[in-house]
């Protein structure tokens, strides 16, 4: 029986980020108490039907550090209660800086969470400043000194590229400095302007301007360059670990394994079933078992969706692990596909492997609307 991974959402914020679709509140914080008895509620029930074991356990938001670290530790004592918790399980949680005092990291670690993800986004205050975040570089710099003298060896830092105002120097200063700091693990996101969000309105407005295509491509040239160089694997289109510490429940996503997610708007995938919990906080508080959607994924789709996720890893996807999970082989039932991307230069393909090439990373959105 697969191991599965469990999502927990956690919605609340100090403040919402300019550039931030995600389901989260700020100022709700008086909900908390009543949000972590309704996420206890649900992991009891759906445990009744689950019989795998846990291999890890991801707590994201929203800002999961901006509760009471006590709820995080009841939310842990919770799933190890109601689930198969393997004792080596990866369990990571989402930390904003200037959200948290060595005691509530202590609270983390007691409570057997091993891997912090800190939102840093820049080095630049500046720029910190422009896409709403609370906190400043020092800010940043406190929370990771007092992670690592907590005990903290896995630590990931999360930066952005892409944001307004931001220069290539502003990303190659911000990489250097992170350097010595020497985190295992270090994932780079291009901004996306969503819809609806106040830096959408913003850029709108021509109040803030946005680097243009070329530029944000030598960004990440320059992020994949300079990781590479302090010894960081690039094994996912925006992520870097030193060996040995890849994200396992990001990776066990992006492998299409099992994952149940817990809380407002999270997303579980189960016997190829997707569920989605409501995205209304009060309807959450009142039914946390109120399902938003439920659809059984087809094979076709199912098949689709291991190729689009697969290419998501520059390890890209193994012929004969497709064939040994689905029996097809991908190069036959694809060959429309994977012969246009061939063409355009995005992906390569020999006798047992399917990946990106270097302009692929640059036009990976071609390979997933083959897929869609």
């Amino acid at each position: 029986m697969e191991n599965i991974g469990i999502y927990v959402h956690i919605p609340f914020c100090m403040q919402k980020c300019y550039y931030c679709d995600f389901t989260s509140y700020p100022n709700k914080l008086s909900k908390q108490e009543d949000y972590v008895q309704a996420l206890k509620d649900e992991i009891k029930e759906r445990s009744k039907k689950i019989k795998n074991y846990i291999d890890t356990i991801y707590i994201g938001g929203g800002t999961p550090s901006v509760i009471d670290s006590n709820y995080i530790k009841e939310i842990l004592d919770c799933i190890r209660s109601n689930f198969k918790v393997k004792k080596n399980a990866e369990i990571t949680i989402e930390v904003n800086p200037g959200t948290v005092k060595k005691e509530k990291l202590q609270v983390y670690k007691d409570s057997g969470i091993n891997r912090l993800s800190i939102g840093l986004q820049s080095t630049k205050d500046k720029l910190l400043k422009e896409i709403g975040r609370i906190h400043s570089y020092e800010d940043f710099l406190n929370t990771y000194e007092m992670a690592t003298e907590v005990g903290f060896k896995n630590i990931n830092v999360d930066l952005m590229i892409g944001l307004p105002e931001q220069t290539l120097q502003d990303v190659e200063d911000s990489l250097r400095e992170i350097k010595y700091l020497k985190p295992k693990h270090v994932s780079v996101y291009s901004l996306i302007l969503e819809e609806n969000t106040k830096m959408e309105v913003l850029v709108n407005l021509g109040k803030l301007e946005l680097p243009d295509e070329e530029l944000e491509r030598k960004m990440y040239w320059k992020v994949k360059e300079i990781l590479e160089k302090y010894g960081y694997e690039h094994y996912e289109i925006s992520n870097f670990a030193k060996k040995g510490y890849k994200s396992k429940h990001n990776y066990n996503c992006w492998k299409q394994h099992n994952y149940l997610g817990f809380g407002v708007s999270a997303h579980s995938y189960y016997n190829n079933i997707r569920y989605s919990n409501t995205n209304s906080l009060e309807e959450y508080l009142q039914n946390p078992e109120n399902k938003k959607l439920e659809e059984k994924q087809s094979l076709e789709d199912a098949k689709k969706e291991y190729m689009m996720l697969g290419l998501r890893t520059l390890e890209g996807i193994s012929v004969s692990e497709f064939k040994q999970k689905y029996i097809d082989n991908p190069l036959y039932l694809f060959n429309r596909e994977l012969k246009k991307l061939v063409e355009e230069g995005v992906i390569e393909i020999d006798l047992d492997n399917i990946k990106l090439t270097n302009k692929g990373l640059d036009f990976a959105n071609l390979v997933w609307e083959e897929f869609v």
